[in-house]
């Protein structure tokens, strides 16, 4: 492990990941590497595919805020206006997600054409 460019890495991991398009059936196969300061007294494998797998659940919960409602993308920068924001649009995926709503892009467009649904669907009409 000494002739890596990470000063301090004790182990490194080469992970494949199968994924199968539900519509098509096709499967892709995607390989990515990681890099820890974990000595393999510290993290067996099982244990580093754990800590892995549980970083990526976390941000998985950023993917929506991220591509669906763009939130990156936010001018909204000082004060309290990007928190506020966030909380606006957290309750709306939440919402939407209580109502068994899979696809948040679709159900957002469906929302937003009528002015009267967001409220219904939050029992304020």
């Amino acid at each position: 492990m000494n002739n890596l460019l990470f000063p301090r890495a004790r182990q490194a991991v080469q992970i494949k990941r199968r994924r199968t398009d539900r519509k098509t059936g096709k499967t892709t196969v995607k390989t990515i590497y990681a890099v820890t300061t974990l000595t393999a007294e510290q993290a067996t494998p099982a244990q580093l595919s754990s800590l892995l797998r549980n970083h990526w659940k976390v941000e998985a919960l950023h993917h929506i805020p991220d591509t669906t409602v763009t939130e990156d993308a936010s001018q909204l920068r000082t004060g309290n206006a990007p928190r506020a924001m966030a909380t606006w649009r957290n309750l709306a995926v939440g919402a939407l997600r209580l109502t068994g709503a899979t696809n948040m892009a679709a159900a957002l467009r469906h929302h937003a054409r009528e002015p009267r649904r967001p409220l219904a669907l939050l029992g304020l009409t």
